[in-house]
């Protein structure tokens, strides 16, 4: 089983004790988290696409650790002019175990499935 979810802003295709780097979030290491935007589902092959969210499906995880990733350096030069200027810049990630994906039956989504469904005669 497998989600596509979005957290803070970003896309990732999460399974259960999956470790990914997001953004940093707030809480400390060891808090417990709960994302519910989720996208799309994949049940033992039945897949859920919804429409943009899928109702009562959440993905519980655990902040592992805070840390910093790789630098980037930026660098800009204009050539004969004797202009150079270098920075950079190192992201702030959190580190997150999945460690539930919990699928709901939403009501409202099985009625609105039966509509699609029941013009085609």
């Amino acid at each position: 089983m497998y989600a596509i979810v979005e957290i803070a802003g970003q896309q990732f295709k999460v399974e259960q004790n999956d470790e990914i780097f997001v953004h940093r979030l707030e809480g400390d290491p060891g808090t417990q988290i709960e994302f519910d935007q989720v996208l799309l589902l994949d049940n033992g092959g039945k897949i859920s696409v919804g429409t943009p969210l899928i109702e009562g499906t959440s993905i519980t995880g655990k902040i592992v650790d805070h840390v910093r990733g790789d630098k980037v350096v930026i660098f800009k030069k204009k050539r004969r002019k004797g202009y150079e200027k270098e920075s950079g810049h190192r992201q702030d990630f959190s580190k997150v175990l999945i460690e539930n994906i919990s699928v709901g039956g939403s009501s409202k989504a099985k009625k609105a499935k039966e509509q699609v469904e029941e013009p085609a005669e």
